[in-house]
């Protein structure tokens, strides 16, 4: 069962607000692995391999890099 607003009407997701982390290797694939946060993923990643933590948006996968 979905999340519920204070007068109990479902709440919906705004679908642009819907943001994934990833690590994304040096041959621009992402890993196949979930992470729950950015610090669990930059713990994850190996930088020093070329590995980049990453944010994008799971309905358009537009990339967000930092």
């Amino acid at each position: 069962m979905g999340a519920q607003g204070a007068s109990g009407e479902p709440v919906v997701e705004d679908p642009r607000e819907l943001i994934e982390v990833g690590v994304l290797k040096p041959d621009g694939r992402l890993v196949g692995r979930r992470f729950a946060s950015r610090a669990e993923a930059e713990a994850w990643a190996r930088p020093e391999e070329g590995e980049q933590v990453v944010e994008f948006n799971v309905l358009c996968e537009c990339s967000f890099t930092s």
